[in-house]
């Protein structure tokens, strides 16, 4: 795949993921048994000021991002993007998704719309061109303060939560449902729609760091094993701190500006692959025209 083919590639699967995750969340509203935390918070600022839920969605990702400022972060494409796409698809979706009383449709849309944004997730954290603003905030204050970062994460939320549940917004089932499902379902897409970077990179230095920012989004999966030091809240792939001091290294010696892609180099002879690696990276294979070792063994 040419340099400007995989960019490309990049940034159309960035642009299908944000505007899914819109109509996820839109989805999850108008089932009206719960939402994430930042969710929560757009939807009480949106019911105390009577702006639209999808402005007020730009409004808070603005705020947040002006918090990179101190933090000296720079954001990517992604994070931009991020910002001005989420808001106006999940209007949309708020505007063609009736809102539902019935308990069973309530519930369906619910698992539609979790479904739909653990699909979105993959999508737009696999190109690698930024984190959202939000997540952004998170490594940015682990990095700056040096506190683990499920404390900081941890902070954030209940801190998001507590306030958009004070404003109004909709905290129930749905909520504690989003938390403890969304990570195990992020587990199985995020692999799948990672893109491989080539070991040469075909684009430049100069022009991934302008694309992808200086926040850190996630490290790079070398294989399926690590997925278990890996945890998933509202779009951002985060792992343990000892994870993470470990990765830095790796991340210095890389003649890549990010990390290492997921399952990027080819396996030892006779290494043996798991199952879950091949299927994650079907999509990847199929459109570079790449099929694994062990899969054509298989007759896959």
């Amino acid at each position: 795949m040419t340099a400007r083919l995989l960019l490309t590639r990049r940034i159309v699967q960035l642009l299908i993921g944000l505007f899914l995750y819109g109509i996820a969340i839109a989805l999850m509203v108008r089932a009206g048994i719960g939402l994430s935390p930042w969710d929560v918070l757009a939807q009480g600022l949106s019911i105390k000021t009577g702006i639209a839920f999808g402005l007020v969605t730009n409004l808070v990702g603005v705020v947040v991002l002006a918090f990179w400022i101190p933090l000296r972060q720079r954001p990517g494409l992604g994070t931009i993007l991020n910002v001005l796409l989420v808001g106006p698809s999940a209007q949309l979706g708020l505007t063609i998704i009736p809102q539902q009383t019935e308990l069973w449709a309530q519930v369906l849309l619910f698992v539609a719309g979790l479904l739909l944004l653990a699909v979105a997730t993959g999508l737009y954290i696999g190109p690698r061109l930024g984190p959202g603003p939000r997540d952004g905030l998170m490594t940015g204050l682990h990095a700056r303060t040096g506190w683990p970062i499920w404390s900081v994460r941890t902070g954030i939320e209940v801190t998001v939560l507590v306030i958009g549940w004070f404003l109004g917004g909709n905290v129930g089932v749905g909520t504690l449902a989003f938390a403890l499902l969304v990570g195990p379902l992020c587990s199985f897409t995020l692999p799948f729609f990672a893109i491989r970077l080539p070991q040469a990179a075909a684009t430049t230095a100069q022009l991934e760091g302008e694309l992808e920012g200086t926040a850190e989004q996630s490290a790079g999966l070398r294989d399926e094993q690590d997925a278990a030091r890996f945890d998933v809240r509202d779009g951002i792939l985060l792992e343990s701190d000892a994870a993470s001091r470990a990765r830095s290294v790796e991340r210095s010696r890389s003649p890549l500006v990010r990390a290492p892609q997921p399952d990027r180099e080819p396996p030892a002879a006779g290494a043996g692959r798991p199952s879950r690696v091949i299927a994650a990276h079907w999509l990847d294979d199929r459109i570079t025209g790449r099929v694994h070792g062990s899969a054509r063994a298989r007759g896959v």
